[in-house]
């Protein structure tokens, strides 16, 4: 083990020296809160991302995404993601989304104009959010 000479006196002083850098930290402060605790809040905050085929799709079909149409997508795969699914279908009013859940990426939409499309496949599980 290499001893680093001169750099802290004490195992007291480094802990303060740590102590004191951490606490002026914004960026690293949890108000208390389990790792746990912080890893759900950041996984609640998580936005859907759209690939550039899902954009593509959206726009073509005229599909516009509200606040409480996102929130209600990001849930559903949420609730996805809990139940260890993989690929899955989410199913908003008359839309549904192919998701990645892992990336958190819609992988492509459909509205109910595409009754002929009605057939999923490569997906392990489905959501109606």
């Amino acid at each position: 083990m290499k001893v680093l000479s001169g750099q802290f006196p004490s195992i007291e002083q480094a802990a303060d020296r740590y102590l004191e850098k951490s606490s002026r930290s914004e960026a690293g402060k949890t108000d208390g809160k389990s790792f746990a605790e912080v890893l759900s809040d950041k996984q609640h905050e998580a936005v859907p991302k759209f690939s550039k085929h899902a954009a593509s799709r959206l726009s073509e079909r005229n599909i516009e995404i509200s606040d409480g149409l996102m929130d209600r997508l990001s849930a559903g795969m949420q609730a996805a993601g809990q139940k260890g699914i993989n690929e899955s279908l989410v199913m908003v009013d008359q839309l549904a989304f192919i998701v990645n859940v892992k990336n958190q990426t819609v992988i492509t939409a459909l509205d109910g104009k595409d009754a002929d499309r009605n057939v999923f496949t490569n997906i392990d599980g489905a959501v109606i959010a």
